[in-house]
């Protein structure tokens, strides 16, 4: 077996996403050489707390289990009740009442045991545990006993109307508790100190050089016989501050980056205004405002609202949604909104939550290793093996020769302290050629390199949420880009009109005068109902008293554009009553609500998706503001104006009523509206993103609009950001979904734009993407119904400003400024990644070869390792921790999306780096092994001290060889490895301190590291020695090697060679 495929094992290869526990347990029982298991897998999944996590989820479903079914039987009897009542009062001819349930006589008594009179006396009446368990154990008896919300609002001293005083929160959090979760807490600098001496190999070390010490002052006295174990201690020392140094400060980027993933806002209705807040600022007694999408940040008290659906599937389990409503108002933290809306009292917040409890074991979980990690595991025990080997070797040829020589000299049964001392020497040798030859750093390098990248990312507005994102960003050969907000600015106003038959252009800075001017006055009144009715946003007033819209850059422009009109929000809404919602989803593709108007009329309202919406229409208002029939050639005129304004690259929305003259109705019809505008809104394409996607192009990335738009507005929108080209396809939704597998594997590859989708048309593309085609897809997404496509995708890119909780739940990455640049930007920081990777790799194969073939050989020949414990000690912090600081944390540049992106199978050492690795190993080792069996002469050294001297020189050269040789690494192809080096002060900062504290241990420190003060030729030489690798990484760049091919397109590598110059 060559040592490309031992290094390739097919056994620590797993998926980035969807993977088993099983999976993960397997090949971490593989890894059977580890220095230091509580360093190694510090961030890596812990399975006990995942498996508490399990127990404690199941206790959770189990008590909401028995709890609904107890709920449930109480409804049922309060129900029965009720009827009862009902029908005894009219077999009585008697107007049906209903009775109000008395309190109990201990209920007010149980409702506030054991409330300070701190609370009584601030005016609060229950209990915070009795309050948890009114919610928690769905109590519907106690609730209508305290007079439902409302009564228990006043319990709680808040308003439903104004919500909590914000002067009053402090007060709240101490009686209630804070809306926050118990964490494991940060470990301080010391901890990680500890858990570097908790390498096996160090430990070893330190009890040798304990003992080296203690064999020393026997045999050689105060203070000479301290130095060798000294210098040990000294060195290991050094070790553990720089590790220990280089992992707090690792952790400090992954609680920065914990902290921004925490980050979620949620409506609140607080000093009688609407605002945003954090859910850890929420208090019991808020108001909350839910919305599609949202996830419950508390357990809480339904207000009002229509159709509100809730996920209650990571609480209870249960896949089927739940509808919450004023008979059913129970609402649980860590719940989802599917669909509707409402408003919510919250009644227990934090760790009295059952999803607090859950919350506090799973931050204790971990995060699942990233492939490139697990892969870098088990190149670390391969070569571990191979060095342990190696180890035991050198100590016994170094034992087998000092026996023989004892025996040659007739001294085997004279044995000395000196002699033990020797053999001592020998065993710390070995010993430190395991820590040289296990490669600890390589999987941390990983970590260190993603930690770096994401925080960098975070500064370029992406959060990425889990490490392997990051990673397999680099790899992505195609990106599923939603249009509105990612590839557009998602500012939107209303830019032409079609109403009553005429078609108009609306001005930015126009007047309500020139915009209202031309329509009756019948007919304004029945645009403005439309707008002001059926819409999801609010006009609110901030804490200074102005004006504002709440809502959807969508819905925000439409009624923008309706006061503009001269219409008022309030004066619409205040005598009219909204009977039942039905809000926008991006299946239905439209927003209906049923209206009980003011004079007595029943209105359906609907706006949405403009041919869907013109198929429901029958009849269209003329410019009377009077309804007469839609003609068929009215039909085409219109369906001509939406596709006029699509061409223009704007966002088409209809709107259309219908009067009720039966009276109520449970469901709004979906047939028989009266047509009445369509809408035409601009949204222009986002500056920057025209070269982003040429950029991606270049990079072998496809980049595919997936949107719900228009497929007019869709195509003119792609054309002019570059993503539908001539020999493009594009599809609608519709179309798209009756197609068959082999009409897919024909489409899908020229696909360039997808319209009308549905959430389940982008899960089925991306699906087919990765199954049919092989390739690693990226997809972006801000809805709930995102979040299978999201889920599916190798990398899933919620929208942080437009998305949902939900979405953003489901997602890899969350991109905070929701722009299709910065998805560019985190590929090419994946790239960086996994070139940086490389390069450390590279960088540390080399070492490891040289160190252990020098001191094996040179025992085997000579009896004696040129390199001691305590310079092996040094060489591996070089090429360990401040290697990977230097090479791992390199940023990226252009030329990593001049290449195509890296296949799923290819590996990850490639034919490139072992070239450079044989090369160089090739060179360093001929060169030291000269030096050590003919250096002497070649140096004319003579004198007692010429064998240290040339020992010294030696261990200089060979670290003057890595010195370059890291330098060598920064880049695997290109000839001028320079380019950029002063741009990267971390690394310029670690060559130069390797340089000086190499001449410190050189010059000062010969007592403990075994060296002695250097000539300057010698200085001099071994500089040159080692920049001699620079000239020798060039002529191997000249040596062509064939890559294997990077992913199913048929991209190569880039050639190496000249080309590459």
């Amino acid at each position: 077996m060559s040592m490309k495929n031992l290094l390739e094992s097919k056994d620590f290869e797993v998926p980035a996403k969807h993977r088993s526990e099983e999976a993960q347990k397997n090949w971490r029982k593989l890894v059977t050489l580890v220095r230091n298991k509580r360093r190694r897998f510090r961030y890596g999944p812990n399975f006990e707390k995942r498996t508490q996590a399990m127990e404690q989820m199941e206790k959770i479903r189990d008590k909401i289990r028995i709890s609904l079914v107890a709920y449930m039987a109480a409804l049922k009897f309060i129900h029965a009740g009720e009827h009862g009542k009902n029908k005894l009062s009219k077999e009585h001819h008697q107007e049906p009442t209903i009775e109000e349930d008395t309190p109990e006589e201990n209920l007010e008594t149980d409702l506030q045991k054991d409330l300070s009179d701190e609370a009584r006396v601030a005016g609060f009446q229950v209990h915070p545990d009795k309050l948890a368990s009114i919610v928690g154990s769905f109590e519907i008896n106690t609730l209508r006993k305290v007079k439902g919300v409302e009564g228990l609002s006043r319990r709680l001293n808040v308003s439903l109307n104004t919500g909590v005083k914000s002067s009053d929160v402090p007060f709240r959090q101490n009686i209630y508790g804070s809306n926050t979760y118990t964490e494991k807490p940060s470990k301080s600098f010391w901890m990680f100190v500890w858990e570097a001496l908790q390498d096996l190999t160090l430990i070893i070390l330190l009890v040798c050089a304990v003992v080296s010490i203690g064999v020393g002052l026997a045999t050689e006295g105060w203070p000479r016989g301290i130095y060798d174990g000294l210098g040990i201690i000294l060195s290991i020392f050094l070790v553990v501050i720089v590790t220990a140094v280089s992992d707090y400060k690792q952790s400090l980027q992954f609680k920065d980056l914990d902290r921004e993933k925490k980050k979620i806002f949620i409506q609140v209705t607080r000093d009688g205004s609407r605002q945003k807040l954090s859910i850890y600022d929420l208090v019991v007694g808020d108001v909350v405002h839910l919305s599609i999408g949202d996830q419950v940040p508390a357990d809480g008290i339904f207000v009002s609202g229509y159709c509100l659906l809730i996920d209650q599937s990571s609480l209870s389990g249960e896949s089927v949604p739940v509808n919450i409503n004023e008979n059913r108002p129970f609402l649980l933290a860590g719940s989802k909104v599917q669909d509707g809306s409402a408003k919510m009292l919250v009644t227990t917040v934090g760790m009295r939550t059952e999803w607090g409890k859950l919350m506090e074991t799973l931050s204790e979980s971990g995060e699942d290793e990233t492939p490139l990690q697990v892969k870098l595991n088990g190149v670390a025990t391969i070569i571990g093996k191979i060095g342990l080997g190696f180890a035991v070797v050198t100590f016994v040829v170094l034992v087998v020769r000092f026996l023989v020589e004892k025996a040659i000299n007739h001294e085997f049964t004279k044995w000395h302290s000196e002699d033990a001392l020797t053999l001592l020497n020998f065993f710390a040798t070995a010993v430190t050629i395991i820590v040289v030859a296990v490669p600890e750093g390589l999987p941390l390098a990983v970590t260190l390199s993603l930690a770096f990248a994401m925080k960098k990312l975070m500064g370029d507005k992406a959060l990425v949420r889990h490490l392997s994102a990051c990673e397999t960003m680099g790899s992505a050969t195609c990106i599923c880009t939603d249009k509105t907000g990612t590839l557009t600015t998602n500012h939107m106003v209303v830019d032409k009109t079609w109403t009553f038959g005429k078609c108009k252009e609306i001005e930015t800075n126009g007047c309500t005068n020139t915009i209202n001017s031309e329509i009756s006055g019948n007919a304004l009144t029945i645009l403005l109902q439309a707008i002001f009715h059926n819409t999801g946003a609010e006009v609110v007033n901030d804490k200074n008293g102005k004006k504002s819209i709440l809502g959807t850059p969508t819905e925000s422009a439409i009624l923008e554009y309706g006061l503009r009109l001269g219409g008022d929000f309030n004066d619409q809404r205040r005598d009219s009553k909204l009977l039942k919602v039905e809000p926008f989803n991006s299946e239905k593709k439209k927003m209906s609500v049923l209206v009980a108007l003011p004079d007595g009329k029943i209105r359906a309202f609907c706006k949405g998706a403009s041919e869907i919406i013109l198929k429901m229409c029958d009849k269209i208002v003329d410019g009377n503001g009077e309804q007469v029939d839609l003609t068929a050639e009215q039909a085409r005129s219109i369906m001509g104006v939406i596709n006029g304004f699509s061409c223009e690259a704007l966002r088409t929305l209809c709107l259309a009523f219908k009067d009720i003259n039966n009276g109520y109705h449970e469901s709004i019809p979906d047939s028989g509206y009266t047509f009445i505008a369509i809408v035409g809104i601009k949204d222009p394409i986002r500056p920057g993103v025209k070269n982003a996607v040429k950029i991606c192009l270049k990079a072998g990335i496809a980049v595919r609009m997936v949107t719900g738009d228009n497929i007019n507005t869709a195509k003119a929108i792609a054309k002019e950001c570059g993503i539908l080209t001539d020999d493009g396809i594009a599809i609608e939704g519709s179309k798209f979904r009756h197609k068959s597998s082999d009409e897919m594997m024909q489409i899908i590859p020229r696909i360039q734009v997808m319209a009308r989708s549905s959430p389940t048309d982008k899960h089925v593309l991306v699906k087919n993407l990765r199954g049919m085609f092989k390739e690693v897809v990226a997809v972006t997404g801000d809805g709930t119904n995102d979040a299978p496509a999201l889920h599916e995708a190798d990398i899933g890119l919620a929208m942080g400003i437009a998305g949902t909780e939900v979405a953003k739940e489901s997602a890899d990455v969350i991109v905070l400024d929701d722009n299709f640049a910065t998805i560019v930007n985190v590929a090419k920081w994946g790239r960086a990644v996994y070139i940086n990777i490389q390069k450390f790799v590279q960088f540390q194969l080399t070492v490891n070869i040289v160190a252990l073939i020098i001191n094996f050989l040179s025992a085997c020949i000579s009896g004696s390792a040129p390199l001691t414990a305590v310079q092996l000690l040094w060489v591996n912090l070089i090429m360990d921790t401040l290697g990977a600081l230097a090479l791992a944390t390199e940023p990226p540049h252009e030329g990593l999306m001049d290449r195509p992106p890296v296949g799923r199978d290819v590996n990850f050492i490639t034919k490139t780096m072992w070239r450079n690795i044989a090369g160089q190993s090739i060179y360093q080792l001929v060169v030291l092994l000269v030096f050590n069996f003919i250096g002497k002469h070649i140096l004319r050294l003579d004198g007692s001290d010429a064998i240290t001297i040339l020992n010294t020189f030696i261990f200089n050269t060979f670290v003057f060889c890595q010195v370059f040789n890291e330098i060598n690494s920064r880049d695997m192809e290109k000839i001028n490895v320079f380019r950029g080096i002063f741009s990267n002060w971390i690394f310029v900062s670690i060559i130069v301190a390797t340089v000086v504290f190499q001449v410190i241990i050189v010059e000062f420190l010969g007592t403990f590291a075994s060296t002695v003060p250097l000539s300057w030729q010698l200085w001099s030489l071994s500089i040159l020695i080692g920049a001699v690798s620079l000239p020798i990484a060039v002529v191997l760049k000249f040596i062509r090697v064939e890559e294997e091919t990077k992913h199913h397109d048929g991209y190569d590598l880039l050639p190496s060679g000249l080309d590459n110059a």
